[in-house]
């Protein structure tokens, strides 16, 4: 049973025009305007305040991590930081869309979206408390001179453990607006971990990744061209069943006609690259999938090209975890690192 939860509508009516986009100009000499939409994990980015409601014993003062307020603002700077670097290279104005997981509220994102570094941005926030049992939510930054938001609302999924005790995990977070005057819709997931096991665990993420696919659906079935961006902690790989049977998110273009939907993220893991790993073994669980109406769109946005943001900085040099992706914490002891999980990002790109 998939549960609708609409606990907000929201209208941005403004004058904004789609500005500070890059150009770049493909061997063919056609000339694109080139935007960036990304996903990250921002590995348990918590405020230092007690909240009651969720458990949030570990990332207080007092608490196992000692997460102090110096810590805290440290971790939102290298946050912002990672933010304002992604999908540089090719747009200078950096993303216009961000997902964004392991929050804790609205106010870790207030206090990231106001650092000095990605501040002149001016993103924009749509969150809701999710049913998690340790009040981690997904939320949805963007930069409102590039996307407008119209309506957002949050679905989950009914379901339990073999227990029958309820299974509470995030909500799919969907976001549907203009994105440079074009209509685009962005569902921002972080499916069930694997606690307990790939196998015993892995049922709950095939139902949300159904329900994804319900969505999709439901988009498709009033415009089969919609454009749609899937992205997420999925905490599975790009040859899941949950991603190749649930949600049914091939790995080469040529299906994604059949399907409605294609996987860029594919290739990358074929190729042995990751975004996050554990025992020696890369995974890529940040996702980020598109619909078949952004493969092949002559006059609007369509899907460029894919990337893992894996530079230098962001690995770490040395110790238990040397290669992998430079974490904020080591156990309980503070590494004053970035993410256990690197960003994921696309371009997407129109001819003018």
């Amino acid at each position: 049973t998939f549960v609708l939860n609409i606990t907000l509508m929201q209208k941005i009516i403004n004058s904004l025009v789609f500005i500070s986009l890059s150009l770049a100009v493909v061997a063919q000499g056609d000339q694109l305007k080139v935007a960036t939409v990304g996903f990250y994990n921002l590995e348990n980015l918590f405020d230092t305040v007690d909240d009651t409601l969720i458990n949030d014993e570990e990332f207080l003062p007092e608490g196992s991590n000692h997460w102090t307020e110096d810590k805290y603002q440290e971790k939102l700077g290298n946050m912002a930081y990672v933010i304002s670097q992604i999908g540089i290279d090719m747009v200078g104005a950096g993303l216009s869309v961000l997902g964004v997981s392991e929050i804790e509220n609205r106010k870790v994102l207030e206090d990231l979206v106001k650092q000095p570094i990605i501040a002149s941005r001016k993103y924009q926030i749509v969150h809701y408390d999710s049913p998690d049992k340790r009040g981690i939510d997904v939320g949805l930054l963007y930069n409102p001179a590039h996307f407008i938001v119209d309506t957002s609302y949050t679905l989950n999924a009914e379901m339990y453990y073999s227990d029958g005790n309820r299974v509470y995990t995030r909500d799919v977070l969907v976001v549907e607006g203009e994105f440079d005057g074009e209509q685009m819709t962005f569902l921002v997931n972080h499916w069930p971990s694997r606690r307990g096991g790939e196998v015993e665990s892995a049922p709950r993420r095939i139902t949300m990744a159904k329900l994804n696919r319900w969505i999709v659906d439901s988009l498709q079935a009033i415009d089969p061209s919609a454009k749609i961006v899937i992205m997420g902690d999925l905490n599975d790989d790009p040859t899941s069943i949950s991603i190749k049977n649930g949600l049914r998110a091939p790995g080469k273009k040529k299906d994604a006609k059949k399907h409605g939907l294609y996987n860029p993220m594919y290739d990358f893991y074929r190729r042995g690259e990751g975004s996050n790993a554990y025992r020696d073994n890369w995974s890529l669980f940040d996702q980020i999938i598109i619909s078949e109406g952004l493969l092949n769109d002559e006059k609007g946005y369509h899907f460029l090209k894919a990337n893992v943001f894996n530079k230098r900085f962001l690995i770490q040099k040395t110790g238990q975890y040397k290669d992998y992706p430079f974490r904020t914490f080591s156990g309980n002891t503070y590494q004053g690192g970035y993410s256990d999980h690197f960003p994921t990002y696309v371009y997407l790109a129109k001819k003018i």
